[in-house]
């Protein structure tokens, strides 16, 4: 779609963590559940999903086993871990103020001289 947007640097990671609070999902899963909700704005690469997977296990935010699809092929599903689900509302809170002061800002009226 040519009128994607990339996922901005830094909030990878809270998506990722946003869709696994619905459930445990492979990569796949993740990806599509990310497009979805953007209404397919967002282009979400697969490397890149992948080097967030390994980010957030190395900091026990998330797990993942070893499963198998709907489609009877194994993949590796990941969860939400506790420590996750405490990092994803205060980055929640953080982002949505950081989004409204920006937006703010923005949006506030030119001066005119």
């Amino acid at each position: 779609m040519a009128d994607t947007l990339p996922v901005v640097k830094g909030t990878l990671d809270v998506l990722v963590l946003k869709a696994l609070s619905w459930g445990p999902m492979h990569g796949f899963e993740v990806t599509t559940w990310l497009e979805d909700r953007s209404g397919g704005a967002l282009d979400v690469e697969d490397s890149a999903l992948y080097q967030a997977f390994y980010r957030l296990e190395e900091r026990d935010l998330v797990s993942a086993d070893w499963g198998v699809t709907e489609n009877n092929r194994r993949a590796r599903y990941y969860r939400i871990t506790s420590a996750g689900r405490a990092y994803l509302r205060a980055q929640t809170t953080q982002w949505l103020r950081y989004a409204e002061t920006v937006s703010g800002i923005l949006t506030a009226p030119a001066r005119t001289t």
